[in-house]
């Protein structure tokens, strides 16, 4: 392939990529806002030492899974290893390529979720001594596998498609890769709703009611059009309470988890709807999706670029992007791809989730009932009150809630 037509493309779409950002992203949410976030202005020692306990019992194996899933990643992709190991599964089939392709990507990721299943075990293990876990270790394996099983055939049809590109189009398979790739992301985020949720809860409507009543009110008075209300059966996995507007058009609905329903007062579950609205009023799947589509085709250019340097491709014991035993060298570029950007990615999503908290705030204009909700879910989810600087850059997409109350009162000040 050529390198300077996909290295020029590759800049245009950073900086269409960073023009993006820096117009939709609301990164004052609250301007002239003055946080001060305080613990122990609203939660007890107790309460704090409660989640610290927990924070420190569930961090070492979640951390150490991360790393250990990217150091296998890694010696498989950066090493023959890796391609001995696609070659290896394909060849009962005949070994072409698609195979490779295809049962590499589904050894491969296995390998992985295999490696890192005993820290998976411990924090689900942590998860259910503090209460947050009501599964038992058939229905904890289920939600596993239907996880890894999604997450797979997404992966090994992405895949496919690219180095089926690269083998048609050796010179220009970048560009159409770029294009095809964002396409599925836009695909995936309008079809998750209808194909993916179903297979781990089941939804049912919520009873005509007054509270009914009251969540579409909402949504009709915040002028978010949504055809019915669901209740998810959370509680067969975890106490953790929660709710979102899912879907788009004729598909939207608000969900809310039957935890939720049963722990919290009407007033606190209407504003917890009236944060979700606010991500449909703002259209934030639309752009989240828009951005992930315009961060996808950079990706793949920019990986394009990477699969030209034949330094790399002799390290991995591959020929090319259109060699189907390159699918481990992809795998690995990509997980180490995906950490370095998320402290960004990261950011991004918690200036969007201050503006929905903002948002609920104006529709409701109820700080008191916005403090208690907050402080109803910190202490049943358990959340990091006073998250480490570092782990908050790199897995945090939601202010801490001693900001969402910070924020809260400081909303208060500026608009009373």
């Amino acid at each position: 392939m050529s390198r300077v037509p996909a290295a020029v493309t590759l800049v245009l779409l950073l900086v269409a990529l960073g023009v993006a950002l820096a117009v939709v992203v609301p990164w004052t949410p609250l301007p002239g806002a003055d946080l001060q976030p305080d613990a122990a202005r609203d939660f007890t020692a107790a309460e704090r030492a409660r989640e610290e306990a927990y924070s420190s019992s569930v961090r070492p194996p979640a951390y150490s899974s991360l790393g250990l899933g990217l150091l296998v990643a890694a010696v498989l992709g950066f090493t023959p290893l890796g391609a001995r190991l696609v070659e290896l599964v394909a060849r009962p089939l005949g070994g072409g390529w698609a195979w490779r392709v295809l049962l590499g990507t589904i050894a491969l990721t296995l390998v992985g979720r295999l490696v890192t299943l005993p820290l998976a075990a411990r924090v689900e293990v942590v998860r259910r001594d503090v209460g947050l876990s009501t599964r038992d270790w058939t229905g904890w394996a289920a939600d596993l596998g239907k996880g890894w099983l999604v997450s797979t055939v997404l992966t090994a049809v992405a895949l496919l498609v690219l180095v089926a590109l690269a083998r048609a189009a050796p010179r220009t398979w970048w560009a159409w890769g770029a294009a095809a790739t964002a396409a599925l992301v836009v695909v995936v985020s309008f079809g998750y709703p209808v194909l993916v949720e179903p297979l781990f809860n089941r939804f049912t409507p919520l009873p005509a009611g007054e509270l009914r009543d009251d969540l579409l009110e909402l949504a009709e008075r915040d002028g978010v059009p949504v055809e019915d209300v669901l209740v998810a059966d959370a509680s067969r996995r975890t106490t953790a309470l929660n709710a979102y507007v899912s879907g788009f058009g004729q598909t939207r609905r608000i969900v809310v988890y039957d935890t939720l329903l049963e722990s919290a007062p009407p007033e606190e579950v209407q504003l917890v709807v009236a944060h979700e609205l606010a991500h449909a009023k703002h259209q934030d799947v639309l752009t989240g999706t828009l951005l992930g589509a315009l961060g996808a085709a950079a990706a793949v250019v920019a990986l394009a670029l990477v699969l030209s340097w034949s330094p790399l491709l002799r390290l991995a014991g591959v020929e090319g992007p259109g060699d189907g035993r390159a699918v481990a060298l992809v795998l690995a570029l990509t997980a180490l791809a995906s950490f370095a950007v998320a402290p960004v990615s990261n950011l991004v999503s918690r200036r969007v989730e201050a503006r929905a908290d903002v948002s609920s705030l104006d529709l409701t204009r109820d700080v008191d009932t916005f403090v208690e909700t907050q402080k109803r879910l910190a202490r049943t989810n358990l959340s990091d009150l006073e998250p480490n600087p570092v782990a908050y850059a790199l897995f945090a997409t939601h202010p801490s809630t001693t900001e969402r109350l910070s924020l809260a009162r400081e909303w208060e000040r500026l608009r009373s």
